[in-house]
């Protein structure tokens, strides 16, 4: 009964080992004296992407430096709201989870498929309870404490899209295309996984 387990560790323990953070590039070559910014070819969407695909490997160490700065201020200036706001949407995703959850959906149709039995039908009434009242608390926190939810909310796209228009128009150099050249072929990087997960990929190392 433990492989599977040991067999699951291992294997965390092994991607763990072959993800290595990429060196955090200096400011000069980031944002300030050699950097070089121009707007994207709108029309071209492939090369654009692949520019921001391009940079979100160069620079992405940067730009986790920059997501846990601006967490850590946002947080240090307004804790009270960002921790209520995060356990409203919590509560919230937990209802819309729950609802739209197989078990609940099971239990649905079982309930059907015999006929209606006590059992499983008073079940099926008291989780249809359960996610109203867990319905209505989240709508009321919603509204009560709007303020809070939308902080939070703002907290995560800040970065979000201070990280995509910088990928956006930052021009690549000699350096930024030779290394990701290199680190192609070196051990991979959390974001690099994380694109591989969604399935995108830039085409060509020069391009």
């Amino acid at each position: 009964m433990t492989a599977p387990s040991t067999s699951v560790s291992d294997a965390a323990a092994a991607l763990s080992g072959n993800l290595q953070l990429p060196p955090l590039r200096t400011l000069d070559d980031f944002i300030l004296g050699s950097a070089r910014f121009q707007l994207p070819n709108l029309k071209d969407f492939e090369k654009w992407g692949n520019r921001v695909v391009k940079n979100l490997l160069y620079y992405q160490t940067n730009y986790f430096l920059l997501f846990l700065t601006i967490y850590v201020l946002m947080i240090f200036f307004n804790p009270s709201k960002i921790v209520t706001g995060l356990l409203v949407q919590a509560l919230i995703i937990g209802v819309i989870w729950q609802f739209f959850s197989g078990k609940s959906k099971k239990n649905f149709i079982a309930s059907r498929l015999t006929g209606g039995n006590a059992n499983a039908a008073e079940q099926n009434a008291q989780q249809k309870w359960y996610i109203l009242a867990g319905a209505l608390l989240g709508g009321y926190l919603l509204l009560h404490l709007l303020s809070a939810v939308l902080l939070t909310i703002f907290t995560v796209l800040l970065p979000i899209s201070l990280t995509f228009i910088h990928a956006s128009l930052r021009l690549r150099n000699i350096k930024n295309k030779l290394t990701n050249s290199i680190e192609s072929f070196a051990p991979s990087t959390p974001m690099g996984s994380l694109l591989d997960a969604l399935n995108v990929r830039a085409e060509g190392v020069f391009n």
